[in-house]
């Protein structure tokens, strides 16, 4: 349990491999495996879909390293901070005033980048 006595959540992220570079390999398994995400139930990034109703470049799509950002059939977008890596690159491409609310989640969730 936590601090405000609700449980942690620990999200193993899945396996998938990334495309070759050259002639080496990159594998996500490897570079992930030691990271976890405790889940708060509150996100910490936080999209206005008004504002992003009128963006027309969708930057924080190409973006984010963990491809978090969903564009839907009406063409809102949603963001799923599950699995965020709290880099905070959403936030610095976006380029729509007020779209993007960014927080660190709250002490003791987010990503715990573990060392082996």
């Amino acid at each position: 349990m936590t601090p405000d006595n609700s449980p942690k959540i620990v999200f193993n992220r899945p396996k998938t491999t990334v495309a070759p570079k050259k002639n080496d390999q990159i594998i996500v398994d490897d570079v992930l495996e030691n990271v976890n995400f405790r889940i708060s139930s509150k996100a910490h990034i936080v999209l206005n879909s008004t504002i992003c109703e009128g963006c027309s470049d969708r930057r924080c799509l190409i973006a984010c390293p963990a491809s978090l950002f969903v564009e839907t059939s009406n063409g809102s977008m949603i963001f799923n901070y599950e699995n965020c890596f709290e880099c905070g690159t959403c936030y610095l491409v976006c380029n729509q005033e007020g779209a993007i609310t960014w927080n660190y989640p709250t002490g003791g969730y987010g990503v715990d980048f573990l060392h082996s």
